[in-house]
């Protein structure tokens, strides 16, 4: 599992049936202690995320296991809302 803070949406019109209503999501990457950690990430919202919130997701196949449709073409997927961190020497959030 790996940290991220939600930065936008995709409005995606067109897309694999397995995905028709799914929210998408665009994840910056974060340490523990808030800085960013590579590049952005679209992932598949399984929990309600919204903007601005930090959030725990995955990658890989496990991702579609998270969804509804275990074999949905989903490489990534939010699977909790961080309420906080609590990292000594790595700043907290």
């Amino acid at each position: 599992m790996k940290l991220g803070l939600i930065t936008g949406h995709v409005v995606a019109t067109r897309k694999d049936e397995n995905l028709v209503g799914a929210k998408l999501l665009i994840i910056q990457p974060i340490l523990p202690g808030g800085s960013s950690a590579g590049q952005p990430v679209i992932a598949v919202d399984t929990v309600g995320a919204g903007i601005g919130e930090t959030i725990i997701y995955v990658i890989g196949s496990v991702a579609s296991r998270a969804t509804q449709h275990p074999n949905a073409p989903i490489d990534a997927a939010i699977v909790g809302i961080v309420d906080s961190v609590d990292c000594p020497g790595a700043g907290g959030l």
